[in-house]
């Protein structure tokens, strides 16, 4: 471990991306690990774990593009544009054709300005902003320039709309949800998420948090036996 160690992780849903760490963490029985990227609870898909050492590519890690997949709900939203918040009725997204929900997406695409949900990590008045929302407290957050390289329609099932995004650092999909129902005029949250790449990390090559902490457990217990 003195030289670090990176992990690739699918998180579990309903993990959060800190639940996976203290999870290695226990298991390495190190203090040092990080991760490189927020993942929602409900979301899934690759996280980097960084070790020891490792913990000092956290920052160029997290400022890697990002692939996603997943789906949207139309014709309805949430408090926090996810399944965290009740679901609220909009309106009625039938009279949608593919082509309205192509054009949405490609106004959303390229350097575009996005404000993050108020049910988000970025602390406003040294908060996380998540913790006043869920007290029912307004939350008003500072619009940022993102980069969304690909926002691609890759299936209408409506009200169900499946996606691929490409994006930079800092991109929220909950936003892109919000502002795809508000183009359209019908709201829209997000049901699905899984982060399928991060630079050139890819989720194919991520361990399932269980063979992982199989893999750590044995490794130790090999070096314990020592040589032959």
């Amino acid at each position: 471990m003195d030289e670090g160690k990176v992990f690739l992780i699918n998180k579990p849903h309903g993990w959060t991306s800190f639940d996976v760490v203290k999870k290695v963490r226990n298991a390495l029985k190190i203090k040092k690990v990080g991760h490189a990227g927020t993942l929602d609870p409900l979301a899934t898909g690759l996280l980097i774990l960084c070790a020891g050492k490792a913990t000092k590519k956290i920052e160029s890690y997290q400022a890697q593009e990002k692939e996603y997949t997943g789906t949207f709900v139309l014709g309805k939203t949430t408090e926090s544009f996810d399944l965290e918040r009740e679901v609220i009725e909009v309106a009625d997204p039938f009279h949608l054709r593919d082509e309205d929900i192509i054009r949405a997406a490609e106004a959303l695409t390229g350097s575009i300005s996005q404000i993050p949900p108020a049910h988000s990590a970025i602390k406003k008045d040294g908060k996380r902003a998540y913790l006043s929302a869920r007290k029912g407290k307004e939350v008003v957050l500072e619009p940022r320039i993102v980069e969304v390289k690909k926002f691609e329609i890759t299936c209408v099932h409506l009200p169900e709309v499946e996606f691929r995004v490409i994006c930079s650092k800092g991109t929220y999909i909950r936003s892109l949800a919000r502002d795809l129902g508000s183009l359209l005029g019908v709201g829209a949250y997000l049901s699905k998420l899984e982060r399928t790449r991060i630079g050139d990390f890819e989720l194919n090559k991520a361990y399932e948090l269980p063979v992982l902490i199989d893999k750590i457990n044995s490794e130790k217990h090999a070096d314990l036996r020592g040589p032959g």
